[in-house]
């Protein structure tokens, strides 16, 4: 009869084990759950740094402004900084968050092409800010597709929708 106490013993630790692996398990994956539903804690807007923690927004509509740039360049036109104006004071009378992304054209390497799309963009939020758009109303959007196609000038841009 002692063996028979033994085993079942065994059986119930045994149980008693799965079962706490069973709940930790389903809190880990809980907790992650949760987290993930809930977003990051700081807002995209915040970052500056377009390749790592631009937001992913679904923009609806076409975008209220296109402002493009001359081969290799970051730098605003003065036709450029009229435009924003515009926008800018748009943004600040609506209150709407202004979307901002930016995109490169194929010549030169990838990798240059990324940072001068990120420039570019930059370019475009510290205007805005400037012109007295608060930073929490700009954000930095990496496009689905960077790079764009058809016309070279079409492709190095940048856009601006608000919503």
């Amino acid at each position: 009869m002692s063996d028979q106490d033994n085993d079942d013993t065994r059986r119930v630790g045994l149980w008693v084990v799965f079962t706490v692996v069973g709940l930790v398990v389903a809190g880990v994956i809980g907790f992650a759950t949760v987290r993930t539903l809930s977003g990051p804690a700081a807002p995209a807007a915040q970052h500056e740094d377009v390749g790592e923690a631009a937001e992913e927004v679904a923009l609806i509509g076409e975008p209220a402004l296109r402002l493009y740039f001359e081969l290799g360049q970051a730098s605003l036109s003065p036709e450029a900084v009229s435009a924003l104006s515009a926008v800018a004071e748009r943004a600040r009378s609506s209150g709407d968050t202004v979307y901002i992304s930016g995109f490169h054209d194929a010549s030169g390497s990838a990798a240059v092409n990324a940072e001068l799309a990120k420039q570019r963009a930059l370019a475009v939020r510290h205007a805005l800010e400037a012109d007295g758009v608060p930073p929490a109303q700009l954000v930095l959007r990496r496009p689905a597709l960077t790079l764009g196609d058809g016309d070279p000038r079409e492709a190095r841009r940048v856009e601006l929708h608000l919503q």
